[in-house]
């Protein structure tokens, strides 16, 4: 397959402008180049209009919530119609709370201090660490992880029919793997998990940067994401759903926003009572510029248009693709197989190179940015890889003999912000490697593979 064979590029929706699209970086071999960012996965960069806008709103920053100036007020009107902003994305019902946080892992971890007594959580292996790990209170089935979206839906809800005792329980899971970039069948587990009795909370990291998401359609509980995935790296993150738990919970953190009245008893002690909005879990001095620039993002992505936007990316995807498939040392890994729905988020090995010396040489000889490793996701990309738990080897040697199984992997990530010359490069970077070798001497450096300066060219 050539990468001709690709769909036409869409006319319909050019690159949106981020911060760094003219950042020049050095080659290890002489010379600059345009950095190309294709490491989306991981940060998206800044998209243009939120940093204009961040920047237009920065000289009135000032307190918000029970500040009398005027700044204040401004600021504290902002930081509500945020809220509301990011409510309209997300489709959200008119009884759900929206509250700010730093991620999705402090999302997932703030649903989790949640959670009512004896709460059964029900996870796949394949979740991202930030929806696998933050349940260590409460008893967590981990589910295997499917070969196909109907095995998905199938292994739930076996697991929860088995369930015993019958109470309060949780599913977690991912909208697009942020591995492979697969779709996961979110309706049909949302549907599931209801017919169980089981409520569900939806890891939107990937998916939200790259397709609409609706929370009454999908029928979801809550949906978590994070700001610097979704072209707002400023520190914040979202937890948006049902009130109930979270109003019945204790406050995620105790402090001043979170409590409405504090009184001395008269034996020393103090009586507290808290909010029963989101302000109740946002306690602190809240980060307005992180709130205001997911809405802002939010508010850019919706005009921009989601269905142009996936089609170019769904173009940029099949390119990535048909590139790779001319390379026969590159196997993509893949649960769902070929013919998967998914976002811009690819992983791949390279027979005969160890991952990480190949990104090295990426971006030292051609100024691509791209991810090694296991990307907080271990148990999927070993099941993917078929390996078990071992030390990465030296970075100047393959990591594994043609025939052998690696170890980690590659991932190529790309957006809205991503030009077509990036993703060209790249599939050029990968056949000249691939065919030629690196033209730098590499070695290990704790624990990363980094071009060793002190030697010549190889």
């Amino acid at each position: 397959m050539s990468v001709s064979t690709a769909a036409a590029a869409p006319s319909v929706c050019a690159p949106l402008p981020v911060l760094g699209r003219d950042v020049t970086v050095p080659l290890v071999t002489g010379g600059e180049v345009t950095y190309a960012a294709l490491d989306y996965a991981a940060s998206a960069p800044a998209l243009q209009r939120v940093w204009d806008d961040v920047a237009a709103y920065a000289p009135y920053y000032g307190s918000v919530h029970r500040g009398a100036g005027y700044l204040s007020q401004l600021s504290t009107d902002l930081f509500e119609n945020a809220r509301r902003t990011v409510a309209r994305f997300l489709d959200c019902r008119e009884t759900d709370q929206v509250v700010f946080t730093r991620s999705t892992t402090d999302s997932l971890n703030l649903l989790a201090a949640a959670l009512p007594a004896g709460c059964r959580v029900f996870v796949f292996e394949t979740e991202h660490h930030a929806s696998l790990l933050p349940w260590r209170d409460a008893e967590v089935t981990y589910l295997d992880a499917p070969r196909t979206p109907r095995q998905a839906v199938e292994t739930l809800e076996r697991a929860l029919a088995d369930r015993d005792p019958y109470g309060p329980a949780l599913v977690c899971v991912t909208g697009a793997s942020n591995v492979t970039g697969e779709l996961w069948p979110v309706r049909e587990l949302a549907a599931a998990a209801h017919a169980h009795g089981a409520r569900i909370v939806l890891d939107a990291a990937q998916l939200a940067p790259h397709h609409p998401v609706s929370v009454r359609d999908l029928d979801v509980d809550w949906v978590a994401f994070s700001g610097h995935k979704l072209y707002a790296p400023f520190g914040s993150g979202v937890l948006a759903g049902r009130a109930d738990w979270l109003r019945e919970a204790e406050p995620y953190l105790a402090g001043g926003g979170a409590s409405r009245k504090v009184t001395r008893r008269a034996d020393g002690g103090v009586d507290v009572e808290w909010h029963d909005s989101a302000a109740r879990h946002e306690a602190g001095s809240p980060n307005v510029i992180g709130a205001y620039a997911i809405a802002s993002a939010c508010q850019a992505l919706t005009e921009a248009g989601f269905e142009d936007l996936v089609a170019r990316e769904r173009y940029l995807i099949d390119t990535v693709r048909a590139g790779l498939a001319q390379v026969p040392e590159v196997k993509v890994l893949s649960l769902f197989g070929d013919d998967a729905p998914r976002v811009g988020v690819i992983s791949f090995v390279v027979e005969g190179w160890n991952s990480s010396h190949f990104a090295a040489a990426l971006s030292a000889e051609y100024g691509i940015g791209v991810r090694d490793g296991l990307f907080c996701a271990h148990p999927l990309v070993r099941t993917l890889l078929g390996s078990d738990p071992q030390t990465q080897g030296e970075c100047g040697a393959p990591e594994a003999a043609p025939g052998e199984k690696s170890l980690n992997a590659i991932r190529v990530s790309f957006g809205a912000g991503t030009p077509d010359e990036h993703v060209e490069r790249f599939l050029t970077a990968v056949k000249e490697l691939v065919r030629d070798g690196a033209r730098w001497n590499y070695r290990t450096e704790d624990g990363r593979c980094v071009p060793d300066t002190s030697a010549a060219a190889a």
